[in-house]
């Protein structure tokens, strides 16, 4: 899987948990950046993406996504090769 389709299907997870069928991320995109995207929705958030990819992030991962590039970047090091 490539970044660029890790990144497409995340954007489909938030569309889906956030209700905003216009949201737009990229890899540089922040919480601050997107509305509605507060500290329950940051959990509901991980809880659909591991859902989605069938993995677990660790909490000292989690803690550590500055913005949407890294969450990609996590993900696609746990999808198998």
């Amino acid at each position: 899987m490539t970044p660029e389709e890790v990144l497409t299907h995340v954007t489909e997870i938030f569309k889906t948990v956030l209700k905003k069928e216009q949201l737009h991320l990229t890899p540089a995109t922040t919480a601050a950046d997107v509305d509605g995207w507060d500290s329950l929705t940051h959990v509901m958030l991980i809880d659909a993406v591991e859902n989605h990819y069938k993995i677990k992030f660790k909490l000292n991962e989690v803690i550590k996504f500055n913005n949407i590039g890294d969450l990609c970047a996590c993900i696609l090091k746990k999808l198998p090769a």
